[in-house]
């Protein structure tokens, strides 16, 4: 069942008609039939929505089944599904593109800079990719006018627009119109909609940068902002200590969250801010120009932040005592105060009632560049997509350990390629190994690939830690299919 809550800018797209152009409080969002002689069961629109993803230009719904529609700046133009026939896994959209991610690891993008003859056409980016062995794509995140490709090799590539070094590359390169390599050994990829910088996080836990700098918004400090514009592929030494969990961009600055390792027991997460004051998007009264705490007496010692979205210069964040923080622009209403005044500092947002309030960490923020959303969607359901992830890394295909038969080997061989081609002959060879004594006794999440079962919100929480983390393919292997009792893993290693 879907909830959506809307706020913001409400044209150019028109998202709910017979509304204002601004609506300044939070509001209910429904979506209008496409046919009204449809059967609503079959109707696209009602299916359960699983990611929000908008820019200046339009705004794309994905839903659970891997369908999605999209609304055009157009306000005349009803929404539109897009016409992938791959199932949908991830949208992104910047200011001048629109980005899909398939589960079969295709990246389909649009835009003036990625098909300039129809920048209405979705074109198959990922297989311009020159090294064949690197088509296949684990994540996506869209700047305003560029995309950057996250390859299950971990390598990083980049397309569109370089005007502002947002690719890494010289800036006598202004675009490019195939993805081209920007950085390898990457595990995160983050930017925003209408941002023109990109972070690029290793799988030591280093952080580097490129793109505009004249605000400072790079996190490099105020020397560098005062020497350098445009900073090219830079390793930023002054990171706030703790986990990186997420970077969001803006135009003038960047917001990173950080997760407190020390805490063991009630870890805590704490909002990092760098850039320009302009808009009062740092969440603070005053410029700064490295990552530097956002302190607000709304955020408790108990309370948590479970998710966070900044737009073209306003932030959301949802924490989990239920209450909705926001800061930043609000020229058209999007942090739906119920005016149009900026907030310098955090300021609690009033909600309508939630359906699902008992469980608020299933709901997610997602800021466009001038207007926001608030909706449900059970996130343990990506388990798969997770799962689906892993298998893609070349390193997993080639692993290798004592067991006392191959079986579990040849297994991991047949997902993958199952996975990405859909052969009919290979499930039916993988389901002839699982149904052999061994393969079964390894654990319920083995299982589960093959039945597409949800499993409960506790268990994947635990295991998409161990796929997020930073351990080797191996040992993360085994966690995920090997009972972690010991006396039941002595019996598949020596």
């Amino acid at each position: 069942m879907n909830e959506i809550i809307f706020f913001g800018l409400n044209e150019y797209p028109k998202l709910i008609k017979n509304e204002p152009d601004e609506i300044t409080k939070p509001i209910q969002f429904k979506f209008e039939n496409e046919n009204e002689n449809e059967n609503e069961n079959e109707n696209e629109n009602e299916k359960q929505i699983k990611q929000i993803s908008s820019g200046y230009n339009s705004t794309i719904f994905l839903f659970e089944n891997g369908k999605a529609i999209e609304y055009l700046k157009d306000s005349k133009q009803n929404p539109s599904k897009i016409q992938i026939e791959e199932n949908i896994q991830k949208v992104t959209v910047g200011n001048e593109n629109e980005t899909i991610l398939t589960k079969e690891g295709n990246v389909f993008a649009k835009g003036e800079d990625i098909n300039p003859k129809n920048r209405k056409e979705f074109i198959n980016i990922s297989s311009l990719i020159e090294d064949t062995n690197d088509r296949i794509i684990e994540d996506i995140v869209s700047g305003a006018d560029s995309i950057y490709l996250l390859t299950s090799n971990q390598n990083v590539y980049g397309i569109g627009s370089n005007y502002y070094g947002q690719l890494g590359f010289d800036s006598e390169t202004l675009e490019t119109k195939k993805p081209i390599l920007m950085m390898k050994n990457v595990s995160k990829i983050f930017s925003g909609n209408d941002s023109l910088h990109v972070f690029l996080l290793n799988s030591n836990q280093e952080l580097f940068v490129s793109g505009w700098n004249y605000w400072g918004q790079v996190g490099l400090g105020e020397s560098i902002k005062e020497e350098k514009e445009i900073t090219k592929l830079t390793k930023i030494q002054n990171i706030p200590k703790g986990k990186i969990i997420d970077i969001q961009c803006g135009e003038y600055h960047s917001i990173m969250l950080i997760e407190n390792e020390d805490e063991d027991e009630n870890p805590k997460r704490k909002l990092y801010s760098c850039g320009y004051f302009r808009y009062n998007g740092l969440g603070k009264n005053e410029n700064t120009y490295e990552f530097t705490e956002i302190k607000s007496s709304l955020f408790e010692n108990d309370d948590y932040i479970l998710d966070f979205s900044v737009g073209y210069a306003h932030t959301l964040i949802l924490t989990s005592n239920s209450n909705l923080i926001g800061f930043g622009y609000n020229g058209y209403g999007e942090l739906g105060t119920g005016n149009t005044n900026d907030q310098s500092i955090p300021i609690q947002i009033e909600l309508p009632k939630l359906r699902f309030n008992e469980n608020i960490s299933n709901y997610h923020v997602s800021c466009g560049s001038y207007n926001s959303f608030l909706y449900y969607y059970p996130s343990f359901s990506n388990l798969e997509e997770d799962l689906i992830k892993l298998f893609r890394r070349k390193e997993f295909c080639d692993i290798s350990f004592k067991t006392k038969n191959g079986e579990i080997i040849k297994a991991h061989k047949l997902i993958l390629r199952y996975r990405l081609n859909q052969n009919q002959n290979q499930n039916e060879k993988l389901q002839e190994i699982i149904s052999k004594k061994s393969i079964k006794e390894s654990n319920q999440i083995f299982e589960m690939i093959y039945s597409n079962r949800i499993i409960n919100p506790k268990l994947y929480l635990e295991i998409k830690e161990i796929i997020n983390s930073n351990e080797k393919i191996e040992e993360t292997m085994k966690r995920i299919y090997l009972n972690e009792n010991e006396k039941k893993m002595k019996r598949f290693y020596n």
